[in-house]
């Protein structure tokens, strides 16, 4: 008998929550390069939850064929949001998330947008999930997003 390895094991749905800011540096590295439309944001004041529906790319799947799924990421006991570089009034626009990370001066959590964008949102706790919801589809390029140094 030998033990299981990695590789034997199927893909999954992500389902995984922060709690601390060093949990967001997980999240981030999931979340880098996902794609939505400004439509695809929306704060629920009533529930304090603030979310988008990405389409994040699938970094920890090491197939050959690029790989995209469709993941929810929402903030709990939210109490503000704040957008900046973003027309919200433009509905066809589509913005891609670079990072997510914890401003160690104000405990906001900022996503970071390609183009100068970014939407700031404070919570009383710090209390975000990743879930993805859909089944995994080929990346529409059929490429892995590079960033030049």
């Amino acid at each position: 008998m030998t033990d299981a390895r990695f590789e034997d094991g199927a893909a999954r749905p992500l389902r995984l929550q922060a709690l601390e800011a060093a949990d967001l540096t997980v999240l981030s590295s999931l979340v880098q390069d996902a794609v939505f439309p400004v439509t695809e944001m929306k704060f629920d004041r009533a529930n304090r939850r603030f979310a988008l529906l990405i389409n994040r790319f699938r970094w920890e799947d090491k197939t050959p064929t690029p790989e995209r799924v469709q993941a929810v990421l929402s903030f709990d006991n939210v109490t503000r949001v704040q957008v900046s570089g973003i027309d919200r009034g433009d509905s066809e626009l589509v913005l891609s998330l670079l990072s997510l990370a914890l401003d160690g001066e104000t405990d906001r959590a900022i996503l970071t947008l390609a183009g100068d964008g970014a939407i700031a949102i404070e919570a009383s706790a710090l209390d975000v999930s990743l879930r993805d919801v859909t089944q995994p589809y080929r990346a529409v390029s059929g490429k892995a997003p590079r960033h030049p140094d």
